[in-house]
């Protein structure tokens, strides 16, 4: 049985959406909700530079279908830290911020790490063994977005495995990631978007990468966000993308 590929955008907030993918009469206040009719999930960006309460996340909950999943980008203070004490403090602090209001519409957390973090297996693990499996009876997911080449070497991806967190694959020329079997889940960001195509990924890339997902889904669930690039038109790449995978 296939695992369920949701796909969806980061946020839901962008003025140029209101030219080509809210119609008029959508007000900003019904935006999460006609996006989340029509996408299968949606990465919370806002959550990168500042936590919100636990009745904002129950509210965006509250405003979407009951299969639509939400993953939140971890507050980037949390992956800034240097000693294991500083790291354990700062992910219960984000963890235990309100987050898990989502319920279980919180399908992930993107742990994002600067571009100059090198790996370090010994600091690594101790970010890692901080993560906590659970919080308020919610199982929790955890991914791993790097952007440095060093983290290009198995002895990372021993340790995803060891936690079981996933890896989250890029297409960025500046920080490709590759997809590994890290955890029960994937995640992916694609960041390639070009205005020269309507739907942001010509079609052929577009049937590239649901056979790659569809592949994947064999064995994980998946999580797949077109994130920046041409941003106008990563609306449009994710309905074409959920159009392939269906």
């Amino acid at each position: 049985m296939s695992h369920p590929v949701r796909i969806g955008i980061g946020g839901w907030s962008y003025e140029p959406w209101r030219d080509n993918f809210y119609p008029k009469g959508v007000s900003k206040k019904k935006e999460l909700a006609y996006a989340s009719e029509r996408l299968t999930a949606i990465e919370i960006n806002s959550t990168f530079y500042r936590n919100q309460p636990a009745s904002v996340f129950a509210k965006w909950a509250g405003e979407t279908p009951d299969d639509f999943r939400f993953t939140v980008k971890a507050q980037r203070v949390t992956t800034m830290r240097k000693t294991a004490d500083e790291m354990a403090e700062s992910i219960e602090w984000f963890v235990g911020g309100g987050v898990t209001a989502l319920g279980d519409k919180l399908g992930a957390i993107n742990w994002q790490f600067p571009q100059s973090r090198k790996f370090d297996p010994d600091h690594m693990e101790a970010f890692l063994s901080a993560l906590p499996k659970e919080r308020d009876g919610l199982r929790l997911r955890h991914a791993i977005e790097v952007r440095h080449e060093s983290f290009d070497d198995d002895a990372f991806r021993d340790l995803l495995r060891k936690y079981e967190c996933a890896v989250v694959m890029s297409d960025h020329p500046d920080w490709p990631m590759a997809d590994a079997e890290t955890a029960d889940f994937a995640y992916a960001r694609l960041q390639c978007s070009t205005a020269d195509h309507e739907t942001g990924y010509s079609p052929s890339a577009l049937d590239d990468w649901s056979r790659t997902f569809q592949k994947s889904a064999r064995k994980r669930d998946l999580f797949v966000f077109f994130i920046s690039g041409a941003k106008e038109r990563n609306p449009a790449a994710a309905l074409a993308l959920i159009d392939r995978v269906s």
